[in-house]
């Protein structure tokens, strides 16, 4: 499959790609996800959100052969993100709001939905720290593990003065708060046939109700690449939305290119 020719850059509709859960402990699978995405979108026109530490038992500091892979990607273009520290949600929720989306819309993985803004706010610098040292440049942004954020992450990511965030339904500046897209992002499930079955439904809406949105996102997980069904569902929604969409980074969201 060749990459696609590129639209017009005065497109207005954008199709912005994102691979997840960047870390050592999913090497092989980030490979070759990047392998199956540049098949569709064109080398290094998708984005990395990277774990500098999953579930504290990954670690890049150390790892001076995934540094070197980290920088590598970088230096292609490709666009890095912090994506949390651990990716485990430490300080689960017992109760509210926040207790019914920390189980039902992640496995124990939602790290910033209760986090106090003290907390958020060490994890966040230190891992910007961290990742903006191996690949030599700022990050483009931040985004939560599972695009969950309490208040006390909220307060954190304005502080700090990352360029970009993003969850379910939008990218924003968080210094102002300026929403850059809408739209809900297109992801999948692999933790269990159920979810797998759901997702594969959504995506197939996706597809269908989507096409005249100006921005359409689309996510990636390491956990794809062990079903079949999956990788059919991503290759038949990158196919679909590169016929309507630029491929593009997240930059391109405030201007830059």
């Amino acid at each position: 499959m060749n990459a696609p020719a590129p639209f017009s850059s005065t497109s207005a509709r954008r199709l912005l790609v994102s691979i997840h859960d960047v870390s050592p402990r999913f090497e092989a699978q980030v490979d070759a996800l990047a392998e199956r995405l540049s098949r569709h979108v064109g080398a290094a026109q998708f984005a990395m959100l990277v774990i500098p530490d999953h579930w504290r038992g990954a670690p890049i500091a150390g790892n001076a052969a995934f540094a070197a892979r980290l920088r590598g990607w970088a230096d292609q273009g490709i666009e890095m993100f912090l994506h949390g520290w651990s990716h485990k949600d430490e300080t689960p929720a017992t109760e509210g709001l926040a207790a019914i989306k920390g189980k039902h819309m992640t496995a124990g993985e939602g790290e910033f939905l209760n986090l106090p803004h003290a907390e958020a706010l060490q994890r966040m610098r230190d891992g910007r720290a961290l990742v903006e040292d191996v690949i030599g440049r700022p990050v483009a942004g931040f985004i939560a593990p599972a695009w969950l954020y309490g208040e006390g992450a909220h307060a954190a990511l304005r502080e700090l003065g990352f360029a970009l965030a993003e969850d379910h339904m939008k990218v924003w500046r968080p210094a102002s708060g300026e929403v850059l897209a809408k739209g809900p992002v297109i992801t999948w499930a692999s933790r269990s046939k159920p979810r797998i079955a759901s997702s594969l439904l959504a995506a197939s809406l996706g597809r269908l109700a989507l096409p005249f949105t100006e921005t359409i996102r689309v996510a990636v997980h390491p956990g794809d690449t062990t079903v079949p069904a999956l990788l059919a569902s991503i290759d038949k929604t990158l196919a679909r939305f590169v016929r309507t969409h630029q491929p593009s980074r997240y930059a391109a969201l405030g201007g830059a290119q």
